[in-house]
C-alpha cells in the first residue's frame, strides 16, 4: 500500500516501503507497545522450551482476558513460521504450568489465566496463499498479521487471517489447540446460547442484529473475532474493542476508546474507568431499543478503528 508525505506546500513525497534488518528489531519494537497494539501484556521474551524439539517461544504473553498468547515473528514471508508457533502451542498446552509460574512472576500470584482461547499471533511481512488455507483447518485462536516499515517512524500492521470463534459445546478432538490430559478437570466453555437462555425474544433480536453490524465492519482487513466467555462476548480485531453484556432487557456495551475521543452526540456513552466494571474498555453504552442499534454501531465502529 503506498503512503506519502504532504508537505507545507501540499506536495506529496511517496515514503519508501521496507522492513527490519533484523528479525530481532520487529520483535523488540511490538514487545515494548504489546498492550497498545495487541492487548496483550508481556509475561516473558524469548521464553525457553524444552523437550525433544528444545528451542525459544519469541514472545509469550498474556491477553486482557486472561488467554495464554503466543507471538512468532519472520522478518519477511516464511512458511516455517506457523509450524514453528503451533510446535509451541502444542507445548504450552502440554506444558501449563511453566506459563503459570512464568506468568505470576511478571504480573503477580493473583493473576487469572483462561486456557478456553489461547492464542498464536504470527507477524511477517506477507503469506503465500497456501498459508491461510492451512491455518483454516488448524482449529482457533491464530492470528496472521503482515507489517510493512515506512521509513524509519511508521509501522503498518494488518489482519490478513483471524478466524472467527464459534466456541462449541464440547472441545472438538481434532483441534490444534485441544490437549486436555485425562487428569485435568475440562474446562468451562461458554458460547452464545449461554448468554442467551433465558433471555426475552427482544434482547435476542437486539444482538442479533448488532452481531451482523460488529462481524461486518471488516470488510478487506481481516476477521473480527468473536469470543463469548462467562462474563461477556467480547470483539476484537488485533486487540478487543467491544464487549457485550446481556442484560434482562438490554444489552451493555464496553467500548475500548476513551469517553473523551468518542464522537457522541447524544451523548449515549459514559466514563466508567474510575468504577469497577465488567469489560477491558472504560467506556460503557446501554442498548435498550432496536432504534438505538444504528447509532450503537456508529460508536463501537469508532473504538474498531483504533485498530485498524
Amino acid at each position: 500500500m503506498p503512503l506519502f508525505h504532504i508537505d507545507s506546500n501540499n506536495q506529496t513525497q511517496r515514503i519508501r516501503a521496507g522492513g527490519f534488518d533484523l528479525e530481532k528489531h520487529l520483535q523488540r519494537l511490538v514487545e515494548q507497545n504489546l498492550e497498545e497494539v495487541f492487548g496483550v501484556r508481556l509475561v516473558a521474551s524469548e521464553f525457553a522450551v524444552h523437550g525433544e524439539q528444545p528451542g525459544r517461544i519469541d514472545t509469550l504473553g498474556l491477553d486482557f482476558e486472561g488467554a495464554p498468547t503466543i507471538i512468532e515473528y519472520k522478518r519477511d514471508k516464511n512458511e516455517s513460521v506457523i509450524n514453528q508457533g503451533l510446535y509451541y502451542m502444542d507445548w504450552l498446552l502440554n506444558h501449563r504450568g511453566d506459563f503459570v509460574v512464568a506468568a505470576r512472576d511478571a504480573h503477580g500470584s493473583d493473576v487469572e489465566i483462561n486456557w478456553s482461547h489461547p492464542r498464536l499471533i504470527i507477524i511477517a511481512q506477507g503469506y503465500v496463499k497456501r498459508d491461510t488455507y492451512a491455518v483454516n483447518r488448524m482449529g482457533e485462536g491464530i492470528e496472521l498479521w503482515e507489517y510493512v516499515r515506512y521509513g524509519d517512524d511508521l509501522l503498518y500492521l494488518n489482519q490478513v487471517y483471524g478466524q472467527q470463534r464459534s466456541v462449541p459445546a464440547q472441545p472438538s478432538p481434532v483441534s490444534a489447540f485441544t490437549t486436555q490430559s485425562q487428569d485435568e478437570a475440562p474446562e468451562a466453555v461458554y458460547t452464545l446460547d449461554y448468554h442467551l437462555k433465558g433471555k426475552l425474544e427482544s434482547v435476542r433480536e437486539l444482538i442479533e442484529r448488532l452481531r451482523q453490524s460488529i462481524l461486518g465492519m471488516a470488510a478487506d482487513e481481516g476477521e473480527i473475532i468473536e469470543t463469548p466467555n462467562k462474563r461477556y462476548v467480547s470483539y476484537r480485531h488485533g486487540k478487543n474493542f467491544c464487549e457485550v453484556q446481556f442484560m434482562a432487557r438490554s444489552l451493555k456495551l464496553c467500548l475500548d476508546i476513551d469517553a473523551s475521543e468518542l464522537e457522541d452526540p447524544r451523548n449515549l456513552a459514559r466514563n466508567v474507568s474510575e468504577i469497577w466494571h465488567l469489560g477491558t474498555g472504560n467506556t460503557e453504552v446501554k442498548l435498550n431499543s432496536p432504534d438505538e442499534i444504528d447509532y450503537a454501531v456508529g460508536l463501537i465502529e469508532q473504538a474498531y478503528r483504533l485498530t485498524v
